[in-house]
């Protein structure tokens, strides 16, 4: 290829890889003779000579979850722009299909993973990074300083959800959580507790429904647990929006009025929580912008040898909407 085109081994494989450095037209020219000599890169051979590729894991708990398909795109925007391929994996929140995904990420000699954790633990983190892959976790823990990490303030979230509600005059406030040994739960539940215990309310002010899943569904079980307490409830915050929502469904069904007999807050800010039928106020975070904050981490890992492990927060904000 470089002796047809007439120029240098060096200048094809910039092309190859490195396009941006070369000039418009030595780039064109190589390109055309790529063209007609039908050349395409072999990947695997690169791997085995580099001892790496190009790919990058993306293991999440459950990519139906509308604000994680948005961390997903915001991670790879800048992965493709930076030359990586994305390879999405799905745990259910099931530590053993997230080994076989981590297992394959390494025979795939895989550059690292961005990581929603099953179940977080010192062993998970060394064991992990012992088999050499480098990690970037979507987890808010201050227990693992040697490991990237990027999340949301999810007590404050909680808290801004609790204050809310709060402030509009209701007296007991029922936290719908997801699963009790996920971070999310614990987390947004605190900040609604933290909340209470600032106005003045005993503990018992914020009840707890706990669910098995961040999902639509599980949140409709949870209203209708709600609706068939003798006890009236008049505030409902839930530790997503897809909860949020199913709760709604279930007291709108039931003929419940909505924030009139009850108001409900969620947690996220996907784009249907503004799109409902009754728009959901919500605390939002920005997905996009927490995988992008993670892809660049992993990159940084990777190309810089001096690169100093960071754990980013991002601060969220409370949307109001006509659910509240």
């Amino acid at each position: 290829m470089a002796r047809q085109a007439g120029v240098s081994v060096a200048t094809v494989s910039n092309v190859l890889n490195r396009p941006e450095i070369v000039a418009p037209a030595t780039r064109d020219r190589v390109r055309d003779t790529i063209d007609d000599l039908g050349y395409r890169p072999n990947q695997a051979a690169r791997q085995l000579s580099s001892g790496h590729g190009t790919a990058v894991g993306l293991v999440l708990f459950d990519v139906r979850n509308p604000f994680l398909t948005g961390v997903a795109r915001g991670a790879e925007d800048h992965l493709h722009t930076v030359g990586r391929t994305v390879v999405l994996c799905n745990t259910d929140v099931d530590p053993a299909k997230e080994e076989r995904y981590l297992e394959m990420l390494l025979q795939q000699q895989a550059q690292g993973v961005l990581v929603t954790p099953a179940a977080l633990s010192r062993e998970w983190v060394e064991r992990t990074r012992e088999r050499g892959l480098r990690l970037v976790l979507f987890h808010n823990s201050t227990d693992h300083p040697d490991v990237c990490s990027v999340a949301v303030d999810d007590v404050m979230g909680g808290e801004l959800a609790g204050t809310h509600l709060l402030a509009r005059g209701h007296e007991r406030i029922v936290c719908v959580t997801g699963p009790a040994h996920m971070r999310q739960s614990v987390d947004r539940l605190a900040g609604c507790r933290r909340a209470a215990a600032l106005a003045g309310r005993s503990e018992e002010s914020v009840e707890v429904v706990e669910t098995g899943a961040f999902t639509l569904e599980q949140g409709r079980r949870a209203g209708e647990r709600i609706l068939a307490s003798p006890r009236p409830r008049t505030a409902v915050f839930c530790a997503n929006d897809l909860l949020a929502l199913g709760v709604m469904q279930a007291l709108t069904r039931a003929g419940r009025r909505i924030p009139d007999d009850v108001a409900v807050v969620g947690f996220d800010d996907i784009e249907s929580a503004a799109t409902a039928g009754i728009p959901l106020t919500s605390v939002h975070v920005d997905g996009h912008a927490l995988g992008t904050a993670a892809a660049k981490l992993l990159v940084e890992e990777v190309e810089d040898p001096d690169h100093r492990h960071r754990r980013l927060s991002f601060t969220p904000h409370l949307v109001e909407r006509a659910s509240s």
